[in-house]
């Protein structure tokens, strides 16, 4: 998961445009036709995927995964239909009120936003329509439209401090780190669940990303063992080639870069392998 700073700029006046006449409508709709009137329009969330997607380098919000081949969905944080709290508490409005809003949109990978079986857990993933909320929570609704102070399980790559504690093993699943305990704990553990962040894909193209990382690091500690042996100047040009590979990896815009970045710091790699210049925060 990663920090997504929005920025309105890249989103066309039109495009918001349509969206507030979509809210404006919907505000004055009675109860038994929000519903409906959602369904008929999801034409208007969908046309902000290309520019949320400008706002994480192509990424999904979630996951980090990139591909050029796969579908992305305009997720509603907070669902728009209804919020699945637990197996067995449903709230059949959800956050209707939320339908158009932009701010409540998450560009996510299509495993991350669909309902998905985990054949090897065989426990169904995915976010769908889950929205549980902390113990003691105030709960919104379209009367008290007190978001502000709801407690989310699931964390937020809106929110920076959601991300603290998050990290990966050595098989590249996404988990808590040692030293997170309580309810950070909990949130990090639920979230990968819902979210899919450790189906059996996506942990391995985590991994891949991972290990081609560790792969080049040793790679260039080897060859900086043998320039010192040589030191020809080929050799001093192969190792800089190598460094900006590396630090290609841990940039903003590719895939798992977070990952990356987490795998080098825990095998010592200075900052000098890490390139910050594109982060969204």
């Amino acid at each position: 998961m990663i920090y997504i700073a929005r920025n309105a700029d890249v989103i066309p006046q039109k495009i918001l445009e349509v969206a507030l006449r979509a809210q404006e409508e919907l505000e004055n709709l009675p109860i038994d036709k929000r519903k409906n009137y959602i369904k008929s329009k999801s034409h208007i969330w969908r046309g902000f995927a290309k520019y949320l997607s400008k706002m994480s380098h192509g990424k999904c919000w979630y996951s980090e995964a990139k591909d050029a081949g796969a579908n992305f969905d305009v997720d509603h944080f907070r669902p728009k239909s209804e919020a699945k709290r637990s197996d067995g508490l449903v709230d059949e409005q959800g956050y209707a009120w939320l339908a158009f809003n932009w701010e409540n949109f998450r560009l996510s990978a299509q495993n991350c936003n669909r309902l998905n079986r985990d054949e090897d857990s065989e426990i169904t993933v995915g976010k769908g329509s889950w929205f549980p909320l902390l113990d003691g929570s105030k709960k919104a609704t379209w009367d008290d439209r007190c978001t502000n102070d709801e407690l989310p399980l699931l964390l937020d790559p809106l929110v920076k401090n959601d991300l603290d504690f998050i990290d990966f093993d050595d098989r590249g699943l996404f988990v808590k780190s040692f030293f997170c305990v309580g309810l950070q704990a909990r949130r990090i553990r639920d979230s990968a669940v819902i979210y899919g962040l450790n189906l059996e894909r996506m942990r391995e193209a985590r991994f891949a990303a991972m290990k081609e990382a560790k792969d080049l690091y040793e790679t260039i500690q080897i060859s900086v063992e043998d320039l010192d042996v040589q030191g020809d100047q080929a050799s001093m040009k192969a190792i800089v080639r190598q460094i900006e590979m590396l630090k290609a990896k841990t940039r903003a815009d590719a895939a798992f870069s977070r990952a990356v970045r987490v795998q080098l710091q825990k095998l010592g790699a200075s900052d000098l392998f890490i390139d910050r210049n594109m982060d969204a925060a």
